[in-house]
């Protein structure tokens, strides 16, 4: 009988140790963060396609990830978007490394320019 309780005791603390370190280990992991950018109003929509082609390589090269990129936005609660975009990225500092590019400088520039718009992370859960 001694050996079936040490047998139970050895078992459960086993489930109770790998229960801490899991929980550990998902308390460092951090959440992702996410890039919003509602276009409001298209100015110029020639020089937008040059954000259209070269956003995505972009994004893909500093770590990101589209998750969403449309037109199509149904309106709920006041106007909608004309355009809606989401990327994903691991953490917040690939996010800004995303941003500080030149390459996202270069389309944030045509953004800035051919559309009235916002563009803002998130951190997610």
């Amino acid at each position: 009988m001694n050996q079936r309780i040490v047998s139970g005791l050895t078992l459960l603390a086993g489930i109770a140790i790998g229960a801490t370190a899991i929980q550990g280990l998902h308390a460092q992991a951090k959440p992702p963060t996410y890039a919003v950018i509602a276009i409001r109003k298209m100015n110029d929509a020639e020089a937008f396609k040059t954000v259209i082609a070269k956003g995505p390589p972009a994004a893909e090269a500093a770590g990101g990830k589209l998750l969403i990129r449309t037109d199509k936005v149904t309106g709920v609660d006041g106007a909608p978007p004309v355009r809606f975009v989401l990327i994903a990225f691991d953490s917040a500092e690939k996010a800004q490394a995303w941003h500080n590019s030149a390459a996202q400088k270069e389309l944030d520039a045509i953004r800035i320019k051919s559309t009235d718009s916002l563009s803002f992370f998130v951190d997610g859960m």
